[in-house]
């Protein structure tokens, strides 16, 4: 089984965090996003990964450090890593071209800005599986529709009238993704655009009109990390899961406690100091981390930030920020929040 990973964007909506780090690299519950997801998605696929493909963009972006940290969490899964370059932002479509080399065999294929907990079998029957989730306002979404056999037989973006309530969340198995190359490859070829992009989903549908069996693989939670309250959100429900699970280490050994409380769930990373301040619930903490005479609540702080005199609830902050909440005087650059 292998994994194709497209992660070019930036992620312009959760400026200005993703300004200096890719969106799928910003943490979330003490480590990346990207890596949380690949992780997640191997545990529901219950058999080796043999390879690994992530689709990057400008090296200048994705630079040495990416490269490093995917290869690594690559081969902490037993796998082969394979980095490409996604030379200019054209669609879903030309990102998964990008992996030419790679698209064979069994594969799934997953956007590297969203979260999932899921537990199902893939089903043998289904040349491809796309991964849904049930939601209250399908018409926000892409949703799939169905036959009376419960195949899928046509995707529809935020339909007007009611189709489904089974969310396309990004997240797709092919039993051979050379059938779905093959498609693109057409599509490249005949230069059908959506949006000015090259889609997946116009790849898909000529798999269809081949007659091709697309099933449904509902996932009990999809959780976003597109723009800065969502993500604060999604941090909130992994810390639940990650308590429950018991099978991390959430808070480092060398965290310093002086006179200082944690309220479960939390995250807090090797190093990080906490002097006469309370934080949780909800909260993660990268590493080297000050705070002092603080309440920090439902909050995601980066690594190396130094937090003083404040009272912070549903904060989301950088890397090697110096934050006092008794500022006079104050230095802010572009996409800067305060409220």
């Amino acid at each position: 089984m292998k994994i194709i990973v497209p992660m070019a964007g930036r992620g312009s909506r959760l400026r200005p965090h993703s300004l200096t780090v890719p969106k799928p690299l910003i943490p979330v519950a003490g480590q990346p996003i990207v890596h949380r997801l690949v992780k997640d998605i191997a545990k529901v696929l219950k058999q080796p990964i043999e390879e690994i493909a992530f689709v990057l963009g400008d090296p200048a972006w994705f630079g040495d450090d990416v490269v490093e940290s995917l290869t690594a969490l690559a081969q902490d899964l037993g796998a082969k890593a394979s980095i490409y370059r996604q030379d200019q932002p054209l669609g879903t479509g030309h990102a998964i071209m990008s992996a030419k080399p790679s698209l064979s065999g069994p594969a799934v294929i997953a956007y590297a800005d969203t979260l999932i907990r899921a537990e199902f079998d893939l089903d043998p029957s289904a040349d491809s599986v796309i991964w849904t989730k049930r939601v209250d306002n399908p018409e926000a979404y892409g949703v799939v529709k169905l036959d009376e056999n419960e195949n899928i037989v046509e995707l529809v973006e935020k339909p007007e009238s009611f189709v489904s309530d089974q969310a396309v969340i990004g997240i797709y198995y092919f039993k051979d993704v050379a059938v779905l190359k093959e498609k693109l490859q057409e599509v490249l070829d005949e230069n059908v655009m959506n949006g000015g992009e090259y889609q997946i989903n116009d790849g898909i549908k000529r798999m269809m009109a081949d007659g091709r069996i697309f099933k449904t693989g509902a996932v009990d939670e999809w959780m976003d990390c597109g723009n800065k309250n969502v993500t604060l959100d999604t941090n909130a429900k992994m810390l639940g899961f990650l308590s429950a699970d018991n099978e991390e280490q959430l808070v480092h050994d060398s965290v310093v406690l002086e006179n200082s409380n944690i309220i479960e769930p939390c995250c807090i990373g090797e190093g990080t100091v906490l002097r006469n301040t309370t934080v949780g619930p909800n909260v993660s903490i990268g590493k080297g981390c000050v705070i002092e005479d603080s309440s920090v609540k439902n909050s995601l702080i980066q690594n190396q930030t130094t937090i003083k005199n404040a009272n912070l609830d549903d904060a989301m902050i950088g890397n090697y920020v110096k934050y006092n909440g008794d500022f006079t005087k104050i230095s802010i650059g572009d996409y800067s929040v305060l409220e």
